[in-house]
């Protein structure tokens, strides 16, 4: 069997807004502006998408399981509905101190789905917008978009914390999307610095 390329995105930060105090339910989840658009622009352009989000919310106590499933089966449906697909998620439900092997910016999830779906990393790209989301991604061998959605400050300190700069940087999902497009980033071995 031939493995697959895959685009990965984190999910806060990415596809919705972030929030310091956990994004708990439904009702807190900001789809930014064109980010159903550049899934559908994915779907359409035969990329397969999967979703990898630290949710330490969870192990916190400060939102129970229930939600997240409830938040994720709401987005992937919402994503349907504009034309895109969400083929697979993994999520990590652990806090920082539990040094789980899936929370990034440990590759654990990112291995997870590719043994599950037959991807090929190598030839894949990742979509973040935090220094452990670029980490995970090199630590496998994918290409990566750093996206300046934290604010200029946030930002900056996110990529002073990486060892290596991400592939590439974009202002939003929209903007990555057209970048990884116009590209080929998903499905090719080419990795300007």
């Amino acid at each position: 069997m031939r493995l697959k390329p895959a685009v990965f995105l984190d999910r806060d930060g990415v596809i919705n807004e972030d929030s310091d105090e956990y994004v708990k339910s439904w009702d807190e989840y900001h789809i930014y502006p064109g980010a159903l658009d550049a899934l559908r622009r994915l779907h359409e352009a035969r990329c397969e998408v999967y979703l990898v989000t630290n949710q330490a919310g969870i192990g916190r106590g400060v939102y129970p399981y229930q939600n997240l499933l409830d938040i994720l089966l709401r987005l992937r449906l919402t994503a349907h509905h504009a034309g895109g697909m969400l083929h697979g998620i993994a999520f990590c439900p652990h806090r920082k101190d539990e040094n789980c092997h899936c929370r990034k910016p440990q590759p654990g999830m990112l291995q997870k789905l590719a043994a599950k779906y037959g991807l090929d990393l190598s030839r894949s790209v990742l979509v973040g917008d935090s220094c452990t989301d670029i980490q995970a991604a090199q630590a496998v061998g994918c290409a990566t978009i750093f996206l300046h959605t934290r604010g200029a400050e946030r930002s900056a300190d996110h990529l002073a914390e990486c060892a290596l700069p991400p592939n590439f940087q974009a202002d939003s999902l929209a903007e990555a999307t057209t970048l990884l497009l116009r590209l080929h980033l998903c499905g090719h071995t080419m990795r300007p610095s």
